[in-house]
């Protein structure tokens, strides 16, 4: 790798490197109207290049075909340790939060670069070669993101699924990906429980042909199932150099494919390339949470998400600070555990989702007040709307309104971060419940249904994106005609994201939720984040989903799920102001019709709510959920059931 070592630098620094920018308005100005310049002057000085690319960018918004810095060779994982254990072998790359506090492991640039050449010779070994698709299957630990960059080092493409899919949904995104080798551990540990990832992979890969290897890391080293494809990863690693040259791979070779749940219930591969990724993950995780060398960012998403893979591996690694792997729970042993973990990693950025926010409200304020979280600059949200409620306990009672809190809105497609309170100018204001400002480079448009885009501010439609970046994905695996059905045909000319959002009377951006997360009630259109933001606000709701069904005079009634925080009770005085506080913070049209005051909500291990199955419940069509596995907790789900058909038998 010949090119010069990359520099990482923040705005100030920016400012350099663009001298005619000297503020956040002009710098971003600049990225949109000067596109190539500003994005192939960044790649240039923060990557480091075997080949220098001869293009910047060919993209094309109609037909979904894009390509970025073309010509260009490199290779991601020496970009991600060989250049940062150069400089300092002894630095800390990878913190490994074990499910029992106070037992981390710590992991060096030098010691990473060690164990990913090792995984990356087993990989050769067992016949794998640049393009083969190698699936993992594991638990946050430094094994699992050694196993990503050997992928990388050797340019294989790794598909990350999330260890807690069952057999049948890690078949499936096998069979889809054609994978030749299966990683895993053999068992997972968390909030106290074991996993049997070795068993659901025996399971799963007795339906996919492809799989040649199964190779087996040890996280308890107790005895579980075996299957003939099995190898000893650890026994492996040992027989195998800690050396191995890096492939060097074009900017447009894929980097991997993450499984994303398609609204038709099937899984699409989103797949990703090398340097645009890379470049865009590492850029945004710099400028949005203020990272520096030194830092230590603790993101607490497991690998088997979006957010694993840029904020947990590549982004930091590629800024070389040191990054947390968080194997446990937020209630783990007890509430405070995120807490308990910031003041002994002295974490400096932490990244979390609303719905893990909501649950420690619900347990009070004491499990985090006892501890010192002063080590805190940033604090980010990532995953969903995050309502205003959550949004002051998150300033208030983490922060103690010391820290900047960025909202961010990107999903799997986008590769980064897209909209968010920062970057901004020096103290910049920032708005409860909101991303606000568009990252540079990324130009936001709302459109009406009628696909015109909407001009000025004070406007409500489907948020879409009109140019093209780096991050950008470029595909579902083996199936581009979906690609260009789910994202480019329903606005020509345009990325629809699936989002709806306002763009306020000053420009800021607020996200409504999914576009089929709006209900339409008497000609109302009426985000459905809107009024669980409402009911966020009364005193006793820790969270809240709402949902439409169908409705013989409005045509479509507005159902909420309610879910009380400890200490308080059901009764008809709580539901008379749940309606009293959505009616005065929105409207009389937007008051629940139905409000089921639950325990639980149906959600995925990462933490989404899966509404279609509240939907389902609300129309009573609950012989008709489709899979439920890959829920945490599927039994969540007949509560609902029942509790609804009571609700329904006393006529509400």
């Amino acid at each position: 790798m010949d090119s010069p070592t990359a520099s990482v630098f923040s705005l100030p620094e920016l400012r350099d490197v663009f001298p005619g920018c000297t503020n956040y308005e002009e710098l971003y100005n600049f990225s949109i109207n000067e596109t190539d310049v500003f994005w192939g002057t960044l790649a240039r000085l923060r990557l480091r290049w075997s080949r220098n690319f001869e293009r910047v960018s060919d993209c094309d918004m109609e037909t979904g075909l894009f390509r970025w810095f073309i010509g260009g060779q490199l290779n991601v994982s020496v970009n991600c340790v060989d250049r940062h254990k150069e400089k300092d072998a002894s630095r800390v790359a990878l913190i490994w939060e074990k499910d029992e506090p106070g037992q981390e492991e710590r992991v060096t640039y030098g010691e990473l670069y060690t164990m990913m050449n090792q995984v990356a010779n087993v990989l050769k070994s067992r016949g794998v070669v640049k393009g083969d698709r190698v699936a993992i299957y594991m638990p946050a630990c430094p094994l699992a993101v050694a196993s990503m960059l050997a992928c990388a080092r050797i340019g294989a493409i790794h598909s990350v699924v999330f260890a807690g899919f069952s057999a049948e949904a890690l078949a499936s995104r096998i069979i889809d990906a054609e994978a030749k080798v299966v990683i895993t551990a053999d068992q997972g540990v968390r909030g106290g429980k074991l996993i049997e990832l070795k068993k659901t992979v025996v399971a799963a890969v007795a339906n996919c042909p492809s799989v040649t290897a199964i190779l087996v890391g040890k996280r308890t080293g107790n005895p579980v199932i075996s299957s003939p494809l099995d190898v000893d990863l650890d026994e492996a690693m040992i027989k195998e150099s800690g050396e191995c040259e890096p492939a060097v791979l074009d900017s447009e070779d894929l980097l991997f494919m993450l499984y994303t749940s398609g609204s038709t219930g099937n899984p699409k591969g989103v797949a990703h390339t090398q340097a645009g990724y890379l470049l865009y993950a590492s850029l945004t995780h710099e400028l949005v949470f203020d990272c520096n060398e030194g830092d230590i960012f603790g993101c607490v998403a497991d690998i088997g998400w979006i957010t694993g893979h840029s904020y947990v591996v590549y982004g930091p690694l590629a800024n070389g600070v040191t990054t947390v792997l968080f194997e446990s729970t937020p209630t783990y042993p007890d509430p405070g555990r995120y807490w308990e973990t910031v003041q002994r990693l002295k974490i400096n950025q932490f990244y979390t989702a609303p719905t893990a926010i909501r649950l420690l409200i619900k347990h009070g304020n004491e499990h985090v007040e006892k501890h010192d979280l002063s080590s805190l600059r940033t604090l980010g949200s990532v995953g969903e709307p995050i309502n205003v409620e959550a949004w002051h306990w998150y300033n208030k009672v983490v922060g103690k309104e010391k820290c900047v809190v960025v909202d961010t809105w990107w999903q799997t497609e986008t590769g980064g971060i897209c909209i968010s309170p920062r970057p901004s100018g020096p103290g910049a204001e920032i708005r409860p419940g909101m991303p606000m400002r568009p990252m540079y480079g990324i130009s936001p448009a709302i459109l009406s249904e009628k696909g015109e885009e909407l001009q000025g501010n004070d406007v409500t439609g489907a948020l879409c994106l009109k140019k093209p970046w780096p991050g950008m994905a470029r595909t579902i695996y083996g199936t581009h005609g979906r690609f260009l059905d789910t994202y480019y045909r329903p606005f020509r000319g345009f990325y629809f994201t699936g989002d709806g959002a306002i763009r306020h009377s000053d420009g800021y951006y607020q996200i409504t939720g999914r576009m089929d997360d709006v209900i339409n009630v008497s000609g109302h259109r009426l985000g459905t984040a809107e009024v669980e933001n409402a009911l966020g606000q009364h005193p006793s709701v820790a969270e809240s989903a709402v949902v439409g069904y169908p409705h013989d005079i409005k045509g479509e009634g507005i159902y909420a799920y309610v879910i009380l925080k400890d200490g308080f009770v059901a009764d008809t005085k709580t539901e008379s102001e749940l309606r009293g506080i959505v009616k005065q913070k929105i409207a009389a049209y937007a008051l629940p019709d139905v409000i089921q005051i639950c325990t639980g909500l149906p959600k995925t291990r990462s933490g989404k709510i899966m509404r279609r199955i509240l939907r389902k419940v609300a129309a009573d069509q609950a012989e008709d959920l489709g899979d439920i596995s890959t829920l945490a907790d599927p039994s969540v789900v007949e509560d609902l059931i029942a509790h609804h058909r009571t609700l329904i038998a006393q006529g509400k």
